[in-house]
């Protein structure tokens, strides 16, 4: 059984308790707030931990901030509503530039992909010329910049300009190209996932685009943020979490039957739906990260800066390799 004894429902609670007078000087020992979206990838994780006893071996308490989506993760982070998030560097990256002492290690290198119907007659991005594309996110999503990046050096073209891209909620956008009115989408990977694995095909994921561009190897770009005041007061907890983590991921790198456990989080459609998202996940989990990650991370930003991207990494931001705690600890 999955233990919500200690969930905090909604980014409110998460934000209300750090608008309380007081209530932002915690108490040294006090558990380790981790946000987390209640269905996301995370929750798989966080159920493992407690149903493997992970954290009670490790001496860590963990009270899951549930927030209503990725997006509501960095405003708890920021509000003092939660001690630890998941996110994406590039957004820690900017919040360093501004001040905010962030530090960052690797959650996850699984990203989106471009999915087609299985009959479709699209093969490759230049088949999008005229097309109805679905884009997860925004304008200044990632993975879009991305694959308008890739295009412009393949093509000569942005895909904006041939294909006719319009954006939306991952859930949203699934359901469009199951119904038929979109030609393709570019979407989150446990959504892609749940695509290919109910007949759908894959055409490019975003790992390939980045290995194109010659990001490799391809650096995690989710992963654990937090602030490095915390880090400094709580240093063993936050070094417990990654460690635990990381056990957690080793059972479900190779034991199925853990996976089982996690059915009614993960909800699947079909056995094969469920089995693709596992693929997903396991292709996923990160490597070590070390000088070499470090390298294509400076390249992705560069890339991302160079394709006009100030929005998402703000103009004038720096890459700072301290933000990395694997690499510059």
């Amino acid at each position: 059984m999955i233990d919500r004894r200690r969930l905090m429902v909604g980014t409110g609670a998460a934000l209300g308790a750090a608008a309380v007078p007081g209530r932002l000087l915690r108490a040294a020992d006090a558990p380790m707030r981790l946000a987390s979206v209640k269905y996301g990838s995370l929750s798989w994780v966080i159920e493992t931990i407690r149903a493997l006893g992970f954290d009670k071996k490790a001496g860590l308490e963990i009270e899951v901030v549930d927030v209503a989506s990725n997006q509501a993760g960095p405003v708890a982070l920021l509000a003092n509503g939660a001690d630890v998030i998941v996110s994406d560097w590039t957004w820690a990256m900017r919040q360093r530039a501004l001040g905010e002492k962030l530090r960052f290690s690797p959650y996850s290198s699984a990203l989106g992909s471009l999915v087609v119907p299985e009959d479709s007659g699209i093969n490759g991005v230049a088949d999008l010329e005229g097309k109805t594309l679905g884009v997860a996110g925004s304008a200044i999503d990632k993975s879009w910049i991305l694959l308008r990046a890739y295009t412009r050096h393949t093509l000569g073209r942005d895909v904006a300009s041939f294909a006719r891209p319009s954006f939306g909620a991952p859930p949203l956008l699934t359901e469009e190209i199951r119904s038929g009115r979109i030609d393709a989408v570019l979407n989150f990977w446990p959504y892609a996932a749940r695509l290919t694995g109910s007949g759908f095909r894959e055409i490019l994921t975003v790992n390939d685009i980045m290995r194109r561009m010659e990001i490799d190897p391809v650096p995690a770009l989710v992963g654990f943020i937090w602030k490095e005041d915390y880090e400094a007061a709580h240093r063993r907890d936050v070094a417990m979490l990654l460690k635990i983590v990381d056990d957690a991921n080793d059972v479900l790198a190779t034991d199925d039957a853990a996976w089982e456990r996690l059915r009614p989080l993960i909800m699947p459609g079909t056995d094969a739906e469920f089995r693709a998202i596992i693929a997903a996940y396991r292709e996923g989990i990160p490597k070590p990260w070390g000088q070499a990650e470090l390298l294509s991370a400076r390249k992705l930003m560069q890339l991302l800066v160079a394709a006009g991207d100030a929005e998402l990494m703000g103009y004038g931001t720096q890459f700072d390799a301290k933000l990395f705690h694997d690499a510059a600890s």
